[in-house]
């Protein structure tokens, strides 16, 4: 291959688009792989598409090599499977939906799962024909409220799915653990600083599910790791260790105190302290329960009802773990206080939230025996001794809580949890039956009774994947892209005059013919800073200088990512290059 910068369609930028949030957004713009096409939508240019290609490839060779077979679903789908399954109520807003001239409904597809199951049904009907695992690489949709992030967060991206079929649940873990394998060897051969993370199966459905995260800043995913055992998991997915239970009898008598002007937990928690509210000081907010109001919108219905969380007073509702717990339900802060002047506003209390007929959830703290410093339920007034299991009763626990750094890990109990961030680029699933459930999926079994095939699903954002890359492999000059998904192998960079363009374009010639990749700048108007900005801009490994050594004979490497240069003979460098 031997792409000419005179001919190339490409225009690299000086200065940063103005919406440029992370490093990968900005760079990619500039120099000149992708173009902002419309919210959430980028057009790949020539340098970008030789990047998504190489990207692409590996996880084709990887997925192969595992046994996948390649398949390729349409993107428009009927509302019909989607219905059978439930996820078009489920997937809400979530999904592009339109009408055909006829007025028959269809979406544009965030995932396959669906057309997976009905192909599988549709071809195999003995258990001769398991296991099977088919994948597709595919543009898909979702209706992105809030875009950003260049192409992390984007309404329409590439993505590679796959789905297995087996007819034993063991055969299911064999094929998750082949993916997540597979899996392993991809994201090494890309050049990424990855975690694999324990994680939430969503609207996905199923039990087991694994997330993996690109280490980087930028990540809008924040994950927890224990330094201790290597226990990893998204916050989303921390399961909060509860107490053991106590005696309710021990806490003396529930108590109501006036507490005027503490709407706040830190302005109760001064009051009780100046107070001695209970006879007691050393109130901190751990020993406070909060009270959070919220909305909840099931799937298909048109009002909201009411939630309760009570979480320890230290902490904040993280509204992510939170819409992870109700999911596929949608959580928002209540604001209408207005219409129910039974709740009073910073003094909720759990005590009577029962008889008001208000689902009351607990963080797993929040345990029998356990007295709190909560709201009375009257204006200016908290409770001290408010005893779960003998004052109130909660409905069941949620895990809506933050978690903060220092907490300790759910799997050992003696490391400390520290908090990193992750862009998600891959997630699997072992999903289970419950879609070929919905569509009666069954193959005949050997000894002629039907058996119902267990499936798994696993996916990579391959458009993320590249801005991944690009976030991980970049520097202050521009990109550092790895050798395995450089859009060349090397850049030969013409300094300036005639005769220099000339042997540039004859070492490029010969440095594609030796097999080599090559993008050489042979614009000859432009001046040598600005090629050698646009070389570091691009960020190919490795780059050839033809310029001011050349009447002796001699031509400049460069390495990209590490700034070394070295003279060499031009008669030498496709041999070095290319061995």
């Amino acid at each position: 291959m031997l792409l000419r910068m005179s001919t190339l369609f490409l225009r690299t930028l000086r200065e940063d688009p103005a919406d440029a949030e992370v490093a990968s957004h900005r760079l990619l713009v500039r120099a000149g792989y992708v173009r902002r096409a419309a919210p959430g939508g980028y057009t790949w240019l020539p340098l970008g598409r030789l990047v998504l290609d190489r990207v692409t490839r590996v996880v084709r060779e990887e997925m192969t090599a595992i046994g996948g077979q390649e398949v390729h679903f349409p993107a428009l789908l009927p509302r019909g499977p989607y219905e059978t399954s439930g996820r078009w109520t489920e997937y809400g807003d979530d999904i592009f939906t339109l009408r055909d001239r006829r007025g028959v409904e269809f979406l544009l597809a965030p995932t396959h799962e669906e057309m997976a199951t009905l192909l599988v049904r549709d071809m195999f009907g003995s258990h001769r024909d398991y296991p099977v695992t088919l994948f597709q690489v595919q543009t898909k949709f979702r209706n992105e409220a809030r875009p950003r992030a260049g192409l992390l967060r984007t309404r329409e991206f590439l993505m590679k799915d796959a789905y297995s079929f087996d007819l034993s649940d063991d055969g299911l873990r064999a094929a998750y653990d082949r993916h997540r394998a597979a899996y392993e060897r991809i994201f090494t051969r890309l050049g990424l600083d990855f975690a694999v993370v324990a994680a939430t199966s969503g609207a996905m459905g199923g039990s087991a599910s694994e997330e993996f995260l690109a280490t980087t800043a930028a990540g809008e995913d924040t994950y927890v790791g224990c330094p201790a055992c290597g226990y990893a998991a998204n916050t989303e997915a921390v399961v909060t260790a509860a107490p053991a239970p106590g005696d309710p009898a021990h806490h003396p008598a529930m108590t109501v105190h006036d507490t005027p002007d503490t709407p706040t937990i830190a302005a109760l928690v001064a009051m009780a302290n100046e107070r001695r509210l209970g006879g007691r000081t050393g109130w901190t907010a751990a020993a406070t329960l909060k009270n959070v109001v919220l909305a909840v919108r099931r799937p298909g219905a048109d009002t909201d009802e009411l939630l309760v969380v009570g979480i320890p007073g230290d902490r904040e509702v993280d509204l992510k773990r939170l819409a992870a717990a109700l999911e596929p339900a949608t959580v928002t802060m209540f604001d209408g206080w207005a219409d129910h002047p039974e709740l009073v506003r910073g003094y909720i209390g759990p005590q009577v939230l029962s008889d008001l007929g208000i689902r009351y959830l607990v963080d797993p703290r929040v345990v029998p025996g356990t007295g709190w410093l909560t709201g009375a339920n009257q204006p200016g007034r908290h409770a001290v001794d408010v005893v779960c299991g003998r004052d109130f009763v909660p409905d069941g626990t949620i895990e809506a809580a933050e978690v903060r750094t220092g907490d300790p890990c759910p799997r050992c109990g003696t490391g400390a949890l520290a908090i990193r961030r992750g862009i998600e680029i891959g997630h699997i699933f072992q999903l289970g039956r419950r879609y070929t459930n919905a569509f009666e999926v069954d193959a005949l079994g050997a000894d002629g009774k039907p058996v119902r095939p267990t499936m798994g699903c696993y996916g990579i954002g391959i458009s993320r994947t590249v801005a991944a890359i690009a976030e991980q492999h970049h520097d202050e000059r521009g990109l550092v892209w790895p050798a395995a998904v450089a859009p060349a192998d090397v850049h030969v960079v013409a300094a300036g005059r005639g005769d220099q363009v000339a042997a540039a374009l004859h070492l490029a010639g010969q440095l594609a013919d030796a097999g080599l990749r090559v993008l050489v700048d042979d614009r000859p108007q432009v001046s040598p800073g600005v090629k050698f900005t646009d070389a570091e801009l691009i960020g190919v490994p490795r780059a050839v200088v033809v310029g001011r050594r050349l009447a002796e004979g001699y031509v400049e490497l460069r390495v990209r990512a590490d700034g070394e240069r070295v003279d060499v003979p031009l008669a030498e460098v496709v041999s070095r290059l290319a061995g």
